[in-house]
């Protein structure tokens, strides 16, 4: 995996740098991202995939064990009983490659995320008025 210690250009070409099984999951996380928010625009930041819809949206990234999602601190909190069963901290959560990924629990957490962006983005322009 060369992803860390180069540029990546995109988020095919950091995917690319895993093993087939991981590639694998990180395109499940990369479909379910994108279907959840589709109006979300796809970036690399901090050398990871990255999400920005209203502000940063989510990100995510491959692992030697596990994938890391980072939905930030409200979305872990918002979902503490449904991510209970992975290791997570204030803003992430691992889910271990050796099972499946759990996508509708992505979606939920994409679209719970990109409703609260725009909800702030709705304040701040009502502000602006």
């Amino acid at each position: 995996m060369k992803a860390a210690a180069t540029e990546i250009e995109d988020v095919d070409s950091y995917i690319s740098d895993f093993p087939k099984e991981t590639q694998k999951l990180l395109r499940q996380v990369r479909a379910t991202i994108k279907n959840a928010a589709p109006k979300a625009k796809e970036e690399v930041s901090y050398r990871m995939p990255a999400y920005k819809y209203h502000g940063m949206l989510v990100y995510f990234a491959g692992y030697q064990h596990h994938i890391g999602f980072y939905p930030g601190a409200a979305g872990v909190a918002n979902f503490k009983k449904d991510i209970a069963k992975y290791k997570s901290a204030k803003g992430s959560v691992q889910f271990p490659i050796n099972e499946p990924m759990p996508l509708q629990l992505i979606t939920k957490i994409v679209k719970f995320r990109a409703k609260e962006n725009e909800n702030k983005a709705a304040l701040k322009a009502a502000k602006k008025k």
